[in-house]
């Protein structure tokens, strides 16, 4: 595969600031013959199919991608794809033609897509109800037939545009807009999109070489998934996924954050803030935010104080808004000890494995209520957080109290949670340990310098149990529950890998550590940016364009070539 190029059945093809993409995914682990035109308003849709013709018939021809670019064919038989803007592709083909098709050919009083010739500027206009958005092709140059202009029901809506040369512009646009203009040739429309993409490269990985080789497909994975601001997303937002996954969840977010901090600082506290604008009168965060909704029903981890220390290192002149970021931080830890600790205990507790990011691990198989270790140690690390942001704000009583209460956590972290040999979780209703040879009872290793010697000890020799060749696996493989591609009963996770990695560190247990980013980093360069890892084969498992992977692929490459030893 030439350098840059990469596969459309792995990695959407798409742009900063675009809500859509084009890809043969056109669902949850669904796989069309065609590319479409894939859209991310109101949920994932696909709205336009991508048809090369050549006689009248459908050819099946090679396509590929590189960032600035994609690519059907080959020499004189070629159609190029390029984004001119976030909301209009340009399309320009030779020796093929192409059908732009309604994928949904169904069309009711309230979805499908209707299909128009608009006989004030000449365009076709596909409309949206699924999106609520029009896409509007304009030929510049070429032959253009219409299929179904102005049909119900179910029927073929396409435009098919042929001839030696030709070229369309696609825009999503979400009503009037003055006729389309081709502002410049596609071949500089694609040279600026590969200038732009480089200058990002060159941002958030200078340090990279032929020792991190994903580097830069990393880089694309995050520059791709950038949306605009629309809808509930109130900020340029790095969304986990332009396949399925296609919303910002309140964990993620901190992880692509730190990836971005260095480099691009502006958008990468954007990352940060972008499930704060939606943070309750309780203080509590939402689960998740998209274009369409914000879903309260659970919560997500609180590392959010453990990322704001790391953020305060990585961004250039530290925190923009410490005053405001102290706040929201104090705001979403009294949410966990207000709303989320039984009366007189000591220990926070979550109300389901979603509420900790870990779905269906095995403290969550027998009871739903389980106070976990990785909860408290969270919350310690929050804690010591807001008592050094208070102290810099000048209130060295709430600083005071911030550090006692941090100190007050791990106390019962030690007391409750540790049973002399390992960290265990327990039923809030009953206070029995719950079953599994979870890596979520080994978590507490982020508090790193601050936990007694022997527990460090104990919890590092209790990693090494976990860590295959391919990285730590999220159940243990010896264990009854292990399922290889069983969500988080075993496969390998970005986000645990870069808390446990920075953790191991703090402790001073680096030959460990150097061994998890090593082993985490191997996969992606073979694996690409998967939303998870088989932990015995490193095959890529699930969304395979996942934000948060490429993000940890980032700041351990970027760590590890820091390094001395590099």
């Amino acid at each position: 595969m030439p350098t840059g190029e990469f596969s459309l059945r792995e990695i959407p093809f798409s742009h900063p600031g675009s809500w859509f993409d084009v890809s043969p995914v056109v669902a949850q682990a669904t796989f069309a013959d065609d590319l479409h035109l894939v859209s991310h308003r109101h949920g994932m849709h696909a709205v336009l199919a991508l048809v090369p013709e050549s006689g009248g018939e459908r050819v099946a021809v090679p396509a590929a991608a590189t960032p600035s670019a994609l690519t059907w064919g080959e020499g004189g038989r070629r159609i190029t794809v390029a984004f001119a803007a976030p909301d209009v592709l340009r399309i320009a083909g030779r020796g093929l033609d192409l059908r732009i098709r309604a994928a949904e050919a169904t069309l009711t009083p309230f979805t499908g897509t209707y299909f128009f010739a608009d006989p004030v500027d000449g365009s076709a206009v596909f409309t949206s109800y699924e999106t609520g958005h029009r896409y509007r092709v304009t030929v510049l140059s070429g032959q253009v037939r219409h299929v179904g202009a102005e049909a119900l029901g179910t029927a073929e809506r396409a435009v098919v545009v042929s001839g030696d040369a030709w070229e369309v512009a696609i825009e999503e646009v979400p009503g009037a807009r003055e006729p389309y203009a081709a502002a410049s040739a596609i071949d500089d429309v694609v040279a600026a999109a590969r200038a732009g993409f480089a200058a990002f490269a060159d941002s958030v990985a200078p340090w990279r070489s032929e020792r991190t080789p994903a580097a830069e497909l990393a880089c694309y994975v995050l520059w791709s998934a950038v949306v605009a601001p629309a809808g509930f997303v109130g900020r340029p937002a790095v969304l986990m996924s332009k396949h399925w996954m296609d919303k910002v969840w309140s964990w993620d977010h901190c992880f692509n954050a730190l990836a971005l901090a260095a480099g691009q600082p502006e958008l990468a506290w954007h990352q940060f803030q972008v499930v704060f604008d939606h943070q309750d009168d309780r203080g509590a965060l939402p689960d998740s935010i998209t274009h369409a909704e914000v879903l309260r029903n659970f919560v997500k981890p609180p590392i959010h104080g453990w990322a704001l220390r790391r953020l305060r290192r990585r961004l250039p002149g530290g925190l923009p808004e410490p005053g405001p970021s102290y706040r929201q931080l104090a705001a979403w830890t009294t949410f966990w000890l207000a709303h989320r600790r039984v009366p007189g205990g000591p220990l926070a507790h979550y109300e389901h494995g979603n509420d900790s990011g870990w779905d269906n691990a095995t403290p969550f198989a027998r009871e739903r209520l389980v106070r976990t270790p990785d909860l408290a140690a969270f919350l310690v690390l929050q804690l010591k957080e807001l008592a050094v942001l208070a102290a810099e704000l000048g209130d060295p009583d709430a600083a005071a109290r911030w550090a006692a209460e941090a100190e007050s956590m791990l106390a019962a972290l030690l007391n409750e949670l540790w049973d002399g040999t390992k960290f265990v979780s327990r039923s809030v209703a009953t206070g029995a340990v719950q079953s599994g040879a979870s890596l979520l009872d080994l978590m507490p290793i982020v508090l790193g310098e601050h936990l007694p010697p022997d527990v460090r000890d104990r919890v590092v020799a209790g990693l090494e149990a976990h860590l295959t060749d391919i990285g730590l696996a999220t159940e243990r493989p010896s264990s009854e529950f292990y399922e290889a591609d069983g969500y988080w009963r075993g496969p390998v996770w970005a986000p645990v890998t870069v808390l446990i990695e920075d953790g191991l560190r703090g402790a001073g247990a680096t030959e460990l550590a150097d061994r998890v980013s090593a082993r985490f980093r191997a996969v992606c360069e073979k694996s690409g940016f998967a939303e998870n890892f088989d932990a015995l084969t490193g095959d890529g498992l699930r969304d395979r364009a996942y934000t948060w992977t490429a993000a940890a692929y980032l700041l351990l490459a970027a760590d590890a070539e820091a390094r001395p030893e590099a």
